[in-house]
């Protein structure tokens, strides 16, 4: 396993990381003894950060993550975030007191003294250019409460805006084969700032594991379903903003990515590990066997120049037109 530095932080975190989405709830049924089992096979293979949010599940991520990180607080960092589990488009959502108290639930949830990286969970741009939630994160940071802040964006203008006006320390941003548009811009800037990439949706809630047909459906209470065309929440969440069938055409248009790469999964990770500015990838799980699989990532051939070069073009000709939403 690679670790590399989170922007200029001190910490140093596994280049293949894991997201908690899933295990906590909104991905169809879940199974907390898969997930446990699932959570220490990925602490054993090296990987020492885990990405969660006070409404996965509503705390019971968090709940989980404190159960398989017990006496690895100190090796096993750990991202949550906040703001959604109120109006979060109401200043009053991200005042002292109320981040206070969605930070002091994380941290009960956690079973820690303090959270290694606190993030604002997609807020909206006016939110984060009125500006005084960093203030209360300064003062948060200055506490002990939080060793370092970031945010969670869902497009490059926010991420810009953060980066040009913040002392944030990270970003986290959708990104995919799918989801390119932050190469251009975004990932040099925040290079140039020192701030960390975290790379999530990176196999666009499945889209790029190949393993889907038209045909498929998903449960009622799976966000594929019930935010598939952005009823709940931002559209690029599901399926990177891709209508379903027109996501299921576009991998099968590159299903060539898995050859000599095991499966598609594997390779679509690897493409986002080779980017330049990631800090870490960090994929949804639920089981043993998708945190082995996501795992080989980092052992398959990387794509040649020429390769890089044929998914960039496909991105611009294929994909990018299609994309729902703001990103």
């Amino acid at each position: 396993m690679k670790y590399n530095q989170l922007g200029t932080t001190d910490l140093r975190i596994s280049e293949l990381s894991f997201g908690t989405w899933a295990i906590g709830g909104s991905w169809g049924k879940t199974d907390d003894r898969a997930a446990s089992e699932a959570l220490q096979t990925a602490m054993e293979a090296g990987v020492n950060f885990f990405d969660t949010a006070d409404v996965y599940g509503m705390g019971h991520s968090e709940e989980l993550l404190a159960k398989a990180t017990k006496g690895k607080e100190d090796t096993i960092h750990i991202a949550t975030k906040f703001c959604r589990q109120g109006d979060i488009h109401d200043p009053k959502t991200y005042s002292k007191q109320q981040v206070s108290a969605y930070l002091e639930d994380s941290l009960k949830r956690l079973k820690r003294e303090h959270v290694d990286l606190y993030q604002i969970h997609c807020p909206p741009l006016e939110i984060l250019k009125e500006g005084s939630v960093f203030d209360v994160l300064d003062q948060l940071k200055q506490e002990g409460k939080i060793r370092y802040y970031g945010v969670s964006v869902e497009s490059v203008e926010e991420g810009m805006y953060v980066l040009e006006h913040t002392n944030a320390s990270s970003l986290q941003v959708i990104f995919n084969l799918f989801r390119q548009k932050p190469l251009n811009a975004l990932f040099p800037a925040a290079k140039e700032k020192g701030v960390g990439i975290l790379a999530r949706v990176p196999l666009a809630s499945g889209l790029l594991t190949g393993k889907f047909t038209r045909e498929d459906t998903f449960e009622k209470d799976d966000h594929r379903h019930f935010n598939r065309d952005g009823d709940a929440f931002n559209v690029g969440e599901t399926f990177a903003g891709l209508d379903f069938v027109k996501g299921i055409e576009l991998s099968e248009e590159i299903s060539w990515i898995s050859e000599g790469r095991g499966n598609m999964t594997r390779a679509a990770l690897k493409w986002v590990l080779q980017q330049v500015g990631i800090s870490s990838v960090i994929p949804g799980f639920r089981n043993v066997k998708q945190v082995e699989d996501n795992l080989q990532a980092l052992y398959v051939p990387p794509f040649t120049e020429a390769e890089l070069q044929q998914l960039r073009q496909f991105y611009q000709r294929e994909v990018h037109d299609h994309i729902r939403g703001i990103y």
